[in-house]
C-alpha cells in the first residue's frame, strides 16, 4: 500500500506542467546584465549632466489619464493597453507610456512652482499589448526625458543632441528624422485636405487606413499598410500648412543642430502616435547597411505644448520629450558589435577548500568588500582547479587560496595568476598587502 502511495506521488510529480512566459513577455537572465548596465548608466549620466532630476511612477494609473492625453482614437488606447477594473471598482490601466504620467505628476505636485523647465528623466517598464517581434515586447522597458515649462526651441535640440551623444556614448550609429506637425489650430486645415486627398482613394485603402481616415487622418502618413508608399508620395505635406510661429520654431531648432553638427533628416511624414503631440516630431533610427533594419526606430519624441492644460494644469505650460526603447537599443548595439563580456571582471578571487575555510572565508571575503577591492567567490565549488578557472575566466589579477591547513596557521596564499607565483602572509594583513599589490600592477 505505501508503494503504490509513493508511486501515485511520483507520477503526480511527472503531470505537473511547469509555466511558460507569457507570449510577449521576456526574462531578463544575468547574462544580459552588463548591456542592462551599460544602457542604464549612459541615461543616468547623460541625464544627470544635464541636471535632469529622476523620476520614478507608479505602474498603475487611472484609466482615464491615458484617454485624455493619448488620445481615445490611438492604436494605443483603442487596442493596446491593460486596462481593467479594481477592487475599488476604479478604471486602472499598466502604464503604456509616461509623459502622461510625468505630465499628472508635474500638475499634482505643484511643480508649476518651481524654477521652469522642470526637467526629468526615467528608465521604468511600459505595457501595451501589441503584436510580439523583434525588439517589442508586451513588457518593455523605456529610458526618457521630459522638459516641462518652456517653449524655447533650444529644449528641442538639447534634447535631440543628449540623445545623440547617449547614443555616441553606447558605440550606436544613429539619425534623426525631423518634422514639424504645428499646433493644433494650423493643423485643422491640412487635415481636411489630407483627407480630401485620400477620399479619392479610398477603394484602394486597407481596412485599418479607412478607419484612420475617419478617426486619425495624420496616421495614415507613416500607414506601413502595403501600396501606402505610392499613395502619399502625391499627399500634401504639412510643412506647407505650418503658421508662422512654428515655422519660425522649427528653423530655430535646425539652425541649433546643424551647429551642434547632429545628423538628422526632413521627414514630411512623421507625425508620430499620440495626439498631444505638437510642433516639433522627431524618431531616432538606426545606421545600418542592413535593408531590413533600415529605418529600425529606436524610440522618439516631440512637443506637448498643450498636455499640461489639457489634464487639468495651467494654461500655455509647454514641454517637450523623447521615450527610447530599452531592448531595440540593446538590439542595436549587438547588431553594430558592441561587446561586453558575459563573465564578472574583477581583481581578486577568493578561493578555499573544506568547511573551516569557508566559514573564516566569509569573513575574510567581507574585509575585502569592505575595504573596496574587486573580490569574487565561488564558495558553492570545492574542487581547487574549478575555482582557479573561474578567477581565469574573471580575469582576476590576484587569487587567493584559503585551506584547512592555514586556517590553522592563521595564513592564506596569495597566487598571482599571471606568474603563478605564491607567498604565504599573515591572514590579519592580506587586505593591506593586496592592495598594495593591485596598486604596483597598475
Amino acid at each position: 500500500m505505501i508503494a503504490k502511495n509513493v508511486d501515485a506521488k511520483a507520477g503526480d510529480r511527472k503531470a505537473v506542467k511547469t509555466p511558460q512566459l507569457l507570449r510577449g513577455f521576456k526574462d531578463i537572465l544575468p547574462g544580459e546584465e552588463p548591456y542592462w548596465n551599460a544602457v542604464e548608466d549612459a541615461a543616468r549620466n547623460i541625464a544627470t549632466s544635464y541636471s535632469f532630476g529622476r523620476l520614478r511612477l507608479p505602474i498603475l494609473e487611472q484609466t482615464s489619464l491615458f484617454e485624455r492625453s493619448i488620445g481615445k482614437a490611438t492604436d494605443v488606447v483603442e487596442k493596446e493597453m491593460y486596462t481593467f477594473v479594481d477592487p475599488s471598482n476604479t478604471r486602472v490601466t499598466l502604464r503604456p507610456e509616461a509623459t502622461a504620467g510625468a505630465a499628472r505628476a508635474y500638475i499634482e505636485h505643484g511643480m508649476v512652482n518651481k524654477t521652469q523647465p522642470v526637467k526629468m528623466w526615467y528608465f521604468e517598464p511600459m505595457f501595451r499589448h501589441d503584436r510580439p517581434q523583434a525588439g517589442r515586447y508586451r513588457q518593455f522597458y523605456q529610458f526618457g526625458l521630459e522638459a516641462i515649462g518652456s517653449s524655447d526651441p533650444i529644449l528641442d535640440a538639447q534634447m535631440i543632441l543628449m540623445t545623440h551623444r547617449f547614443f555616441k556614448g553606447l558605440g550606436v550609429e544613429v539619425k534623426f528624422l525631423l518634422n514639424s506637425i504645428g499646433t493644433e489650430e494650423s493643423r485643422r486645415e491640412y487635415i481636411m485636405e489630407l483627407v480630401s486627398y485620400f477620399k479619392q482613394f479610398r477603394k484602394r485603402l486597407s481596412e485599418v487606413d479607412k478607419k484612420r481616415l475617419t478617426k486619425n487622418p495624420l496616421r495614415l502618413l507613416d500607414s506601413k499598410e502595403e501600396g501606402m508608399d505610392e499613395l502619399r508620395d502625391g499627399a500634401p505635406q504639412i510643412l506647407d500648412w505650418l503658421d508662422e510661429d512654428s515655422k519660425q520654431h522649427f528653423m530655430k531648432v535646425l539652425e541649433y543642430l546643424d551647429e551642434a553638427e547632429v545628423p538628422y533628416e526632413l521627414n514630411p511624414y512623421l507625425v508620430r502616435g499620440l495626439d498631444y503631440y505638437t510642433k516639433t516630431v522627431f524618431e531616432v533610427v538606426e545606421i545600418t547597411d542592413d535593408a531590413e533594419r533600415a529605418q529600425n526606430s529606436l524610440g522618439g519624441g516631440g512637443r506637448y505644448d498643450t498636455l499640461i492644460e489639457l489634464l487639468g494644469g495651467r494654461e500655455d505650460t509647454p514641454a517637450i520629450g523623447i521615450a527610447l526603447g530599452v531592448e531595440r537599443v540593446i538590439m542595436a548595439m549587438k547588431n553594430q558589435g558592441v561587446e561586453f563580456s558575459k563573465e564578472r571582471e574583477v581583481d581578486v578571487f577568493f578561493c578555499q577548500l573544506g568547511d573551516a575555510s569557508r566559514k573564516k572565508g566569509l569573513i575574510v571575503f567581507e574585509e575585502f568588500r569592505k575595504a573596496g577591492v574587486s573580490i569574487a567567490e565561488a564558495f558553492g565549488k570545492g574542487a581547487l582547479k574549478g575555482q582557479l578557472e573561474m578567477a581565469d575566466k574573471q580575469k582576476a589579477k590576484i587569487a587567493l587560496i584559503l585551506g584547512q591547513k592555514e586556517v590553522l596557521d592563521g595564513t592564506i596564499i596569495i597566487r598571482d595568476m599571471e606568474s603563478g607565483a605564491q607567498e604565504i602572509v599573515n591572514i590579519d594583513k592580506v587586505v593591506a598587502i593586496v592592495k598594495r599589490q593591485l596598486e604596483m600592477m597598475g
